[in-house]
């Protein structure tokens, strides 16, 4: 019997210090991070995505990070696919894959799949075929193997056409082939969610918001809407980027926006808290009392180690 291969979740609300606990783990553990992050796909939007610091790129390898432009969308359905090819080419640099991130959906998506299936996206064959005629149709054969090990199976890796056509398959036709949310993943999941009591939680927060606005947020909005990203753009949905583009166009004023950002951002996180609180696999940590980021990197440190993964 094959064993599959191990993957490790690191999850949970906004602000909680997911992507500080991954780059303090990798100081001991040969990984590299794949983002769960709806916000964290769009170039030129850092101030208010939360994104890994130039320190925490240095200390771990992230992938899925500035994918697209702010005028364009991206679905749960594009990241599974995403995911598991990057899953599949840290696997075979020799790597732990972590997946660290807090946009639940995604998360359920790579592990679970989805059902009913997102709405077909004519980007996705576009982007399907243009890395086949960069990287040669194996490349896309990885991929589906992660997604369908069966199907991939039973097509040749230069069956270009064919792949396409399965990989498509994930993304819209879900309701009609059995659904993703039967699937079982291609891996041995350990899924670990980071948690803070919600006061303290919230006054992070509060403090991270006015952190982002004094390090360029406003700066940064008006550079996206320069470059015509309005408040009509997919990117420019998140938190803090539409309140901050009123502010821009002279409709809101910079406090009444402040107190938007922070309010929107810990209703966020309580919504990220009840989605994650569905899922039975999570093993829940308190960042505060196993003593911080350095207390956590260190607990899943030990549980990977008695789990055999690294050495």
């Amino acid at each position: 019997m094959v064993i599959p291969p191990p993957l490790l979740l690191i999850v949970g609300p906004t602000g909680v210090g997911k992507t500080a606990v991954a780059a303090r783990l990798a100081a001991s553990v040969p990984m590299e991070v794949v983002s769960a992050d709806s916000r964290q796909v769009y170039r030129g939007m850092d101030a208010a995505t939360g994104k890994p610091t130039s320190e925490e790129r240095k200390a771990v390898t992230h992938h899925l990070l500035d994918l697209i432009e702010p005028g364009e969308r991206y679905h749960a359905a594009r990241f599974r696919l995403d995911a598991a090819q990057a899953i599949e080419a840290i696997r075979e640099a020799g790597r732990l894959p972590v997946v660290v991130g807090g946009t639940g959906l995604y998360v359920r998506a790579l592990l679970r799949g989805l059902d009913p299936a997102p709405p077909a996206d004519p980007a996705l064959r576009v982007r399907l075929e243009e890395t086949a005629r960069t990287n040669g149709p194996a490349v896309l054969h990885e991929g589906l193997r992660a997604l369908d090990p069966e199907r991939a199976a039973r097509l040749h890796p230069n069956d270009r056409v064919r792949i396409i056509r399965a990989i498509e398959k994930h993304g819209r036709g879900a309701a009609t082939s059995g659904g993703w949310a039967r699937a079982v993943p291609p891996w041995r999941v350990v899924m670990f969610g980071l948690r803070r009591e919600r006061v303290a939680l919230n006054r992070a927060l509060e403090e991270r918001a006015r952190s982002m606005l004094a390090g360029g947020m406003m700066e940064e909005v008006r550079c996206l809407l320069a470059a015509g990203h309005d408040e009509t753009a997919p990117g420019m949905a998140g938190i803090g980027y539409r309140q901050w583009a009123k502010v821009a166009r002279g409709r809101l004023s910079p406090a009444e926006a402040l107190r938007l950002m922070v309010r929107d951002t810990q209703r966020y996180a309580k919504r990220q808290m009840t989605w994650f609180a569905r899922e039975p696999e999570i093993q829940w940590l308190d960042v505060d009392e196993v003593g911080g980021v350095e207390g956590a990197a260190e607990y899943i440190h030990k549980h990977i180690l008695r789990e055999g993964w690294i050495a």
